[in-house]
């Protein structure tokens, strides 16, 4: 898909659903935020049948669209679904096949994913959704493979998220996909939310709020590493630096972050080289030491496994320079 054309976003409305999910997909792709260096969409809002829509919160909306905005969206999001399990009509199942069959991507995001895979996209594919639905899904669907764990799951072609923020996580996902992690980065900051959450962390946790005190060692640390990726960093050293035990660190940094240290590290790294190749015209190989890789080849390396490209084809997609892209990879 071309980086800078118009994508048209098609998001499913249906009786009883939740504003907040409903929010989730328009809050990042329907707003203008043009001004701030983020593309333009065509977001359009579609509902099986005319007329208002109740949702769960007592008022009613209304979908300017109807199922056949679908044949023309490169993206289709089904916000969430019935958690009383209800199946969905055969309309919608038909047209999410027919938008897949000719290359749109398709999303559900917390309990739409129940309707991806009613509609068949999900067979032999992982997939996730909402923690407290999980058994359900699972008896339902014994030929999705499960990963309850995750905030979001991403085939390229079908997406699947957690629940409430995770959909937000999954969107902020997608638009970093299809225009870089600074465009994202700057959507992100005007919702005033995280802007990189990888999808393999947990959706949720046993501990929701720490205790103070440990909120208060650790914060700081997570803050210093952002600013120090370029530096090696040794657990026992960094529990010492958080006044904890190493046992209690790795117990905490995971209730923080939903990840291990070094699952942490390696993202926030990538995170941070996909800016600089977007914002600067550092070499390849200044690039992978300010952001902490050691070498160019552990970056491309790492570019390969986790974006199934090389460090100077995202450059050259993503650059935001006018100037011509650095040293070749």
């Amino acid at each position: 898909m071309p980086t800078h054309a118009v994508e048209t976003i098609a998001v499913i409305a249906f009786d009883g659903i939740s504003p907040f999910h409903l929010a989730v997909p328009c809050l990042v792709f329907g707003e203008d935020r043009t001004d701030a260096g983020v593309p333009r969409f065509d977001l359009r809002v579609c509902a099986l049948q005319r007329g208002p829509l109740r949702t769960n919160a007592g008022f009613t909306i209304e979908a300017p669209h109807g199922l056949s905005a679908l044949r023309q969206a490169d993206t289709v999001i089904v916000p969430s679904w019935h958690d009383d399990g209800e199946p969905a009509p055969p309309q919608l199942l038909r047209a999410l096949r027919a938008a897949h069959a000719r290359g749109a991507t398709i999303v559900g995001l917390c309990l739409g994913a129940f309707v991806l895979a009613e509609a068949g996209l999900l067979d032999g594919r992982a997939a996730t959704t909402h923690w407290h639905l999980v058994p359900e899904f699972a008896r339902r669907f014994p030929q999705v493979p499960l990963q309850p764990e995750v905030l979001y799951v991403d085939h390229g072609d079908v997406l699947t998220s957690a629940g409430t923020a995770a959909g937000i996580d999954c969107c902020l996902h997608l638009l970093r996909l299809r225009h870089g992690a600074e465009v994202a980065n700057r959507a992100a900051r005007r919702m005033v939310v995280a802007p990189h959450r990888q999808g393999g962390q947990a959706q949720y946790i046993a501990q929701p709020v720490r205790p103070v005190p440990e909120r208060d060692r650790l914060s700081p640390l997570l803050d210093w590493l952002g600013q120090n990726l370029h530096r090696s960093h040794r657990l026992d050293d960094l529990a010492q630096r958080a006044l904890m035990s190493r046992r209690s660190f790795t117990r905490h940094f995971r209730e923080a972050t939903g990840t291990t240290l070094v699952s942490w590290l390696q993202h926030q790294r990538l995170a941070l080289a996909q800016r600089l190749l977007e914002t600067t015209n550092r070499s390849v190989e200044r690039i992978a030491a300010d952001a902490g890789f050691g070498s160019a080849v552990a970056l491309r390396q790492q570019f390969g496994a986790a974006l199934k490209t090389t460090p100077t084809a995202y450059r050259r997609q993503f650059s935001l320079l006018a100037a011509s892209p650095a040293t070749a990879a």
